[in-house]
């Protein structure tokens, strides 16, 4: 599997398995499934409700734990009985209890809301102390991350943002560059909106290398050095999804793709007022 190398040395693999909306009772025997199929790099959340099945999944795979990369992430923290930094260091004990793990190799702040200075500086700490061995963050626009990183000790390793060939992040990836911060894809298949699987310029170029849609995708992210964890539930789906290492798509092809790039979400933004009283009103024990 192709690595990345994260800000602060440790290495991450270029793809790996998202659980996102995948539910609970199903999420183990997905998670053992792709695990079997091949994939070292698993991706979940506290808010996802399945980091207990994920981590009975490798628990039952009895794949050495340094052989894996796991990353989990902290939802937004409101403080009911403390301050916001003890309230992080509580979250993330018991992520890592659901988990059954003595360590994550990647700690997200899943959103950018919130006293998410608090919880950095907690995060920080349980990376100096071994807990973590990176700390990123998840939806950031370009303006937060660069104020995080003005005003800290650490440098985010990751930034996991919306992005696909209806969105592609170009500019914020270039000022992740410019920070050392490896862009990461979340729904990197749009969820099959804009008629994502059928879409002509995808489906001409998937039948030039006799490839699927979702491997032409797959691999065009991962060579613009993305980090993408497609999700599946169908084993067929998670080998057909690894098997993006065999072909590379051409600069024209890949300038055909940046065409499709309409600017803007498919799903939500993150500085639309509703949408951030909704994702703060949520509360994750």
């Amino acid at each position: 599997m192709n690595s990345v190398t994260l800000n602060n040395g440790i290495q991450m693999p270029i793809l790996g398995f998202g659980v996102f909306q995948i539910p609970d009772a199903e999420t183990q025997p997905a998670v053992e499934a792709a695990l079997a199929a091949g994939y070292r790099h698993l991706d979940t959340a506290a808010s996802y409700g399945n980091e207990a099945a994920v981590g009975a999944a490798i628990k039952a795979s009895g794949i050495p734990r340094e052989d894996l990369f796991v990353t989990t992430k902290l939802w937004i923290q409101h403080a009911p009985t403390g301050s916001v930094q003890d309230d992080t260091r509580r979250a993330f004990e018991n992520s890592l209890d659901r988990l059954g793990l003595d360590y994550v190799d990647l700690y997200l702040i899943h959103q950018p809301l919130g006293d998410y200075y608090s919880k950095w500086r907690a995060m920080q700490d349980l990376n100096k102390e071994g807990r973590v061995r990176a700390i990123g963050v998840s939806n950031f626009h370009s303006d937060r991350l660069v104020d995080l990183i003005e005003h800290n000790e650490i440098l985010p390793a990751v930034n996991q943002i919306e992005t696909h060939p209806f969105h592609q992040r170009a500019a914020d990836q270039a000022v992740m560059r410019e920070g050392g911060v490896q862009i990461e894809s979340w729904g990197p298949f749009a969820e099959g909106r804009n008629d994502l699987f059928t879409n002509p310029v995808l489906t001409a170029i998937a039948e030039e290398h006799d490839k699927s849609v979702a491997q032409v995708v797959l691999r065009w992210l991962i060579q613009r050095e993305v980090v993408v964890i497609p999700k599946s539930v169908r084993p067929e789906r998670m080998a057909e999804n690894l098997e993006v290492f065999d072909f590379a798509i051409s600069e024209e092809q890949m300038s055909r793709i940046a065409a499709l790039d309409t600017g803007a979400s498919l799903f939500f933004d993150h500085r639309d007022p509703a949408m951030v009283s909704w994702l703060s009103g949520r509360r994750i024990d």
